[in-house]
């Protein structure tokens, strides 16, 4: 039987170990689990300011899609989860800071994360 999806070798990303992937590829699209902003490194919140938190989100993201063989700017839509409406609009600046060109499509739900210190969690679904 043949496997529809494979899990890239995203080694060199010190992601935690979870009951998941945090990447899948299919065919030439990779979809990349909802990052928290959780600094990889010391595997502790980036800070407890949602620019900050936003800002390791979107870093993640980017390190996971590099190991992967893809890149931000071939982010074709995101998932934004916001634990606070109120930082709609700073979620927009930082989105032109990470997709300055040819933004992706993107939902944002607001809702409640499981631990109640984080502020905002990121998927996406990009091209290799």
């Amino acid at each position: 039987m043949n496997t529809i999806h494979e899990i890239p070798d995203i080694s060199s990303v010190k992601a935690p170990n979870t009951s998941y992937s945090h990447v899948v590829r299919a065919g030439e699209v990779l979809y990349v689990a909802g990052q928290p902003g959780i600094d990889y490194n010391t595997g502790k919140l980036a800070g407890d300011d949602f620019e900050s938190q936003a800002c390791q989100a979107f870093q993640n993201l980017s390190l996971l899609l590099e190991a992967s063989g893809s890149s931000m700017s071939k982010v074709v839509k995101t998932t934004v989860w916001l634990c606070d409406a109120n930082n709609f609009a700073k979620l927009n600046e930082l989105y032109t800071k990470f997709f300055p060109n040819n933004p992706p499509a993107r939902s944002t739900p607001v809702v409640g994360l499981p631990l109640k210190e984080l502020h905002i969690s990121i998927e996406c679904i990009a091209l290799v």
